[in-house]
């Protein structure tokens, strides 16, 4: 994609409507816009953070200039509002498939590295009363596995920011890659199991990390 590439010409190859409506169909939301549907406000959402809007007053103001169809900024506030999280990780989790669909399957290459870290985001606990973090804060965590040759994500996952690291590195391990993480997502059982299955892992980009030998 160059310069004078749309981006939103890019968004509909990649994911089409009907794919968004496949996606939305399997959770509890339904919905019921005419106009404004989940797939507008993707639109919607996917440019305001590629052009830097940072207001619905903006992406409503902007968006007829840039192949949106016109929408309310409070309709788009509302909708937004609306749509549940789910619906946005499955469009999120097809995307990253597709962007990862492999061809280097087909390509007889070396493993890549897989990158595993986390990232905690906090607010006032009024907003995220479920995630009690500090005194006054609330907080989750997003777990991010990076592929270092595609400079992508493969797979994103939250828990709550008290929650620790080490169940989720055997929801994001994977067998494709060469792991690099922090011992808090290290597991002496997993370990166990790369030695006698014969696989490689790389504990933190400070050392290499040896199984035990077997006794």
């Amino acid at each position: 994609m160059n310069k004078h590439t749309p981006f939103l010409d890019i968004l509909k190859q990649v994911l089409t409507e009907e794919e968004v409506k496949e996606l939305t169909g399997q959770t509890n939301y339904t919905d019921t816009g005419n106009k404004l549907t989940v797939y507008v406000l993707l639109q919607y959402l996917a440019q305001a953070c590629y052009l830097g809007w940072e207001s619905f007053r903006a992406c409503a103001r902007q968006a007829p200039t840039n192949g949106l169809i016109p929408v309310h900024y409070s309709a788009l506030s509302g909708k937004a509002g609306d749509v549940p999280y789910d619906v946005f990780k499955r469009v999120f989790n097809l995307i990253i498939k597709k962007c990862n669909r492999a061809t280097r399957r087909h390509l007889n290459l070396p493993k890549d590295l897989l990158l595993i870290d986390s990232t905690t985001v906090t607010a006032p606990t009024s907003q995220l009363p479920w995630a009690p973090y500090k005194k006054f804060r609330a907080g989750i965590k997003l777990h991010v596995a990076l592929s270092h040759g595609q400079h992508s994500p493969v797979q994103v996952e939250e828990t709550i920011a008290k929650r620790h690291d080490a169940p989720l590195g055997e929801v994001l391990a994977d067998r494709r890659y060469i792991l690099v993480q922090d011992r808090a997502y290290g597991k002496i059982a997993r370990l166990d199991h790369y030695f006698e299955s014969k696989t490689v892992l790389c504990d933190s980009a400070e050392r290499q990390f040896a199984p035990r030998q077997a006794a």
